[in-house]
């Protein structure tokens, strides 16, 4: 089989092998470390509390930190807090880059500045997931999911919290570091390595809830007939999600012709690629992360003023709540959400992409596009034609957000078992799977192996070696 051949490929070329097992060792250890727990929590209480809070507001945040930590939230472990302080700190300076002249300046420096805003972004990371840490640790208290006595001394309780939060923040720091070494001496981006990894382990407990609802809910009949749903629905997401991913708008460029001499140089022709979804999964994060606050509030309020329910304010919090709750397909929910996620991804685009900076880019490489005059004009021509890309991904990423909850309306099924099905976990799987499959093609194809992708003519070429 050609794939099978392609994998025997991987390991006939030593450094892509070694690149491989150091990669596996990597990710293991970052498995192991999501079942060490802290210190004086009470795991079994803290799984059952984070399974019964799953359809509410606050379980809904809590179930996205702990996607990304694969579960070591749930088993109450040193990673506990995952990558994400992390990616938060870099995205916080990816922005800076973007307005703040002084961070601007670091990041056209070259491999100089960029050493310098990791350092930054390091020590930004330490004061987030200190901060991180001991909210978690302050919310075990409020649960009971620590021992009597740690919780009635106050010495004990304040150290509880000092140490928990000083393991949870160097849990994430050891997995920064070990995304680092993914990235030197491994293969593919190790932090989104390790993000997919948490989320790719946690497949077989959602797959088993799914089943065992389907099992209790719905005859033997009806249930096969579900099952054969949901695995085509599944199969035919990816696919259009790989197809969207790999989507690129190509505006045909050529390069100016020099004449020196009895020679004419130049001349070619190329284009420039612009992606669909230029802004990735971004805008999905910054979404759920801003309905995430007003929800719980709303949530807590509520139940707060629950002994006078005919008060304005229950009313008013009730509604919040029911609006943008991230457990309910209401009209509400689905316009908030929508807007929101459009309002991010033309933000990020705008700050990925500059058509001032491309057009001056293609002028001083003696480039252009045909029919269009360069300078100002190419640079409204390029911002034109990304706004039209950005709305195909931007509506693109509205329907995976909502396909989740949509799936589980349709088919009667709760919704934390049907999250594979669509928001942000299955585009970083897809787009880190397809990231890593490039980077091995490089590999392969560097030492004249056919990659992952050849066709018909890479196939003859290895029969033909």
């Amino acid at each position: 089989m050609p794939v099978l051949d392609h994998i025997s490929d991987i390991f006939h070329i030593r450094d892509l092998r070694r690149r491989v097992f150091i990669t596996i060792a990597l990710i293991s250890i970052a498995r192991i470390g999501t079942y060490i727990p802290l210190p004086g929590v009470d795991t079994a209480a803290l799984g059952e509390l984070l399974g019964q809070a799953g359809d509410s507001a606050a379980g809904a945040v809590f179930g996205m930190i702990d996607m990304f930590a694969g579960g070591a939230l749930q088993n109450g472990a040193i990673f506990g807090l995952g990558v994400m302080p992390y990616i938060s700190a870099s995205i916080i300076f990816q922005l800076l880059g973007n307005v703040v002249p002084a961070f601007e300046k670091l990041r056209k420096e070259g491999e100089a500045g960029r050493k310098k805003l990791n350092q930054y972004t390091r020590i930004a990371t330490v004061f987030i997931c200190m901060f991180q840490g001991m909210v978690v640790v302050r919310g075990l208290y409020a649960y009971g999911i620590v021992p009597e006595h740690v919780a009635d001394s106050f010495l004990s309780s304040t150290w509880f919290s000092v140490s928990n939060g000083i393991l949870l923040m160097a849990g994430t720091m050891f997995l920064m570091w070990l995304g680092e070494q993914i990235d030197e001496h491994g293969i593919g981006n190790g932090i989104s390595m390790l993000i997919m990894i948490s989320i790719v382990a946690r497949l077989p407990s959602q797959i088993y809830l799914l089943a065992q609802n389907i099992r209790a809910e719905d005859s033997q009949q009806g249930a096969l007939l579900k099952i054969v749903v949901l695995v085509a629905l599944f199969i035919s997401i990816v696919m259009f999600i790989v197809y969207i991913t790999r989507g690129e708008r190509r505006i045909p460029v050529q390069q100016a012709k020099h004449v020196r001499g009895p020679k004419v140089y130049g001349g070619q022709k190329h284009y420039l690629p612009l992606k669909v979804n230029q802004a990735g999964v971004m805008p999905l994060i910054f979404a759920s992360a801003l309905l995430q606050f007003p929800a719980i509030v709303a949530a807590s309020a509520t139940e707060a003023l629950s002994a006078d329910v005919e008060s304005i304010w229950y009313r008013f919090f009730s509604f919040v709540s029911s609006a943008v709750s991230p457990t309910e397909l209401t009209l509400t929910y689905v316009v908030f959400y929508g807007m929101l996620i459009f309002f991010f991804t033309y933000f990020w685009t705008a700050l990925m992409f500059n058509p001032k900076e491309m057009s001056d880019n293609l002028k001083e490489y003696g480039s252009f596009i045909p029919g269009i005059r360069p300078g100002k004009r190419t640079a409204d021509y390029l911002e034109g034609i990304m706004n039209r890309v950005t709305l195909t991904g931007s509506s693109f990423l509205v329907g995976v957000a909502l396909l989740p909850m949509l799936v589980a309306e349709v088919l009667n099924i709760p919704l934390g078992a049907v999250t594979i099905y669509g928001g942000t976990s299955i585009l970083i799987v897809v787009g880190v799977a397809l990231d890593l499959m490039s980077r091995i093609n490089q590999h392969l194809e560097m030492r004249r192996y056919s990659g992952f992708a050849a066709g018909a003519s890479g196939r003859r070429a290895r029969r033909n070696r």
